[in-house]
């Protein structure tokens, strides 16, 4: 590991060295527990806003960094994983939700437009 001008490692490479002994040392469920402690806690510090601005960078950045050939793959994906863990009960109530929903925003265009 390189060394700084006083012959010390830097902060990130003391960060660095670190980390890789951390992992060596601890498990997947170590990793978790720290995720979901982290979760709540920022869950504490923060509103709603918050995390509809950091999911708006995020779809941002992703959209900047991806083709529509990613969303294609991922959208196969995630079908396909839906499909392998719902039963037919839950389509046809996903169905009638969205049928619902729709039958309510032609009431409300009717209603407007008039």
């Amino acid at each position: 590991m390189a060394k700084n001008n006083n012959g010390k490692m830097s902060r990130e490479q003391a960060g660095e060295k670190g980390g890789k002994a951390t992992s060596r040392n601890h498990d997947q469920e170590f990793y978790e527990e720290i995720g979901q402690k982290g979760g709540e806690a920022t869950a504490k510090n923060h509103d709603q806003e918050f995390y509809e601005e950091i999911g708006q960078k995020g779809g941002e950045a992703t959209a900047r960094n991806h083709d529509q050939e990613f969303y294609e793959e991922i959208g196969q994906k995630g079908g396909e994983a839906t499909a392998r863990n719902h039963d037919q009960e839950f389509y046809e109530e996903n169905g009638e939700k969205g049928g619902k929903a729709r039958s309510r925003q032609r009431e409300n265009n009717n209603k407007n437009s008039k």
